[in-house]
This record gives C-alpha cells, sequence and structure tokens, in this order.
C-alpha cells in the first residue's frame, strides 16, 4: 500500500465492493459497534472529527446525525467508496467533507482534528504502515485529542481462534490477532490507551479501541477517563 494507486479494495476485491455495506450491516453489526465507538468518543460542539478510512460513509453520517453541529471528515484511498458516500449523504440531505487520500500521509496540518475515528481498515496495512499511520493520526489530532478504532483483536474464544487462521490468509491482520494494537497506540505517544469493547463475529473478534494524546504530562492520581 506504498502506492495510493495501489491498494486493497474494502472486500479485497473490487468487484465486491457493493456487497461491503449489506455485509456490514449483518456480519459485523455495524450499527450496535458503530454507535459505541461515537458514544464513546463524548464528541463535543466545537469538536473537528476524521473518520480515517471512511468506506461509504455510514460512520460520518451517523457521527453527522448525533453531532448535527460538528464538523465531520471523511477519507478513503478509494474512489468508488468514496462516489457511495456522497451518494448517501446526498440521499439523506447531511453535510460532509470527503477527500481521496492514504492513511499514513494525511493531508492535513498538526493539531487539526480533536476526535479520529478508525473502523475495520487497520487490518489493510501493513505492520509498517500501521506505525505511520498512528504517527500521522499522533501529529494531526490536537492535544488531548483521541482516536477511536473498532478492528480485528486477539481471539478470544474457541470459535474466534478458529477462524483467525482464515483471516490471516486474506488480509494484513497479524498484529491485530497477536494484541499488538495497545502496544502500537503506546509507541505512537498515545497515553492513556484502553479496550472498550470486544464483539464475536463470523469473521473474529472485533475490538474497540480508545487512545488519547496526552495533553500534560501524567500526574500521580490523575483520572485516566472522564466519568
Amino acid at each position: 500500500m506504498n502506492n495510493p494507486r495501489r491498494y486493497i479494495p474494502a472486500l479485497h476485491f473490487d468487484w465486491l465492493t457493493f456487497l461491503y455495506d449489506p455485509l456490514l450491516k449483518w456480519v459485523f453489526q455495524e450499527s450496535r459497534f458503530k454507535r459505541q465507538l461515537i458514544e464513546q468518543a463524548h464528541i463535543q460542539r466545537s469538536h473537528r472529527v476524521l473518520d480515517l478510512g471512511c468506506g461509504t460513509g455510514t460512520l460520518l453520517l451517523l457521527i453527522k446525525q448525533a453531532h448535527s453541529e460538528v464538523e465531520v471528515v471523511g477519507l478513503d484511498v478509494d474512489p468508488k467508496v468514496l462516489k457511495i458516500a456522497r451518494e448517501k449523504a446526498a440521499k439523506t440531505n447531511v453535510d460532509i467533507t470527503l477527500h481521496q487520500g492514504v492513511a499514513y500521509q494525511l493531508p492535513y496540518p498538526e493539531h487539526s482534528f480533536d476526535r479520529v475515528f478508525s473502523s475495520l481498515v487497520f487490518h489493510h496495512l501493513t505492520a509498517d504502515n500501521k506505525r505511520r499511520t498512528l504517527a500521522e493520526v499522533f501529529r494531526i489530532l490536537r492535544p488531548g485529542g483521541e482516536l477511536h478504532m473498532a478492528d480485528f483483536g486477539r481471539p478470544h474464544n474457541g470459535f474466534t481462534y478458529f477462524v483467525s487462521w482464515i483471516v490471516r490468509c486474506f488480509e494484513e491482520v497479524a498484529d491485530n490477532l497477536q494484541g499488538l494494537l495497545p502496544t502500537l497506540f503506546r509507541d505512537a505517544g498515545f497515553d492513556p490507551v484502553e479496550e472498550t469493547g470486544r464483539y464475536t463475529t463470523i469473521a473474529g473478534t472485533l475490538s474497540l479501541h480508545r487512545a488519547r494524546k496526552p495533553l500534560d504530562p501524567p500526574k500521580p492520581g490523575d483520572q485516566p477517563w472522564p466519568s
């Protein structure tokens, strides 16, 4: 994925793109886990929000519907899914901004966003590009800003362990399945880092995370998250 013109489409093959929305709806409990991501982000009226690898725009639209006053921006490398996202936004009369670009070379200045979301994107990235992407996310977040991610995680039962061996054949998912995402977040500078949810799907374990860009050096007794 070092060339933005060469990438893995949402379902690995370009001709399967039309199945992306129904697959996420029925296989990954999309509405449930994406609404949890939004709730845990505690989005404020003044926030600027980026959906990294926004796909067909489902999460963007959910954010905008829940927080109509917030500026939301979506970025994806795939022009076909961006076209679908624009059509969905037009049908629902929702105002969102969409850009084409790659996750590991973001076209935004430092301290541009208060919240960054990523949903089922990281397992497409090589280990090196995962690190580069997290460095970019850290750069564009304002101090105190947060990353909220949903992606494949370490198998947590017999079924998801079995399925994980199949998923390995199709995606750059080894780091995810070894439970290394929190370590990668911390290596990029995020602190604190927390797994906030876990879902069993027919494709394996889906883990939710939040990671904060520090505002100030932590002090003894600081609470890691607002109640």
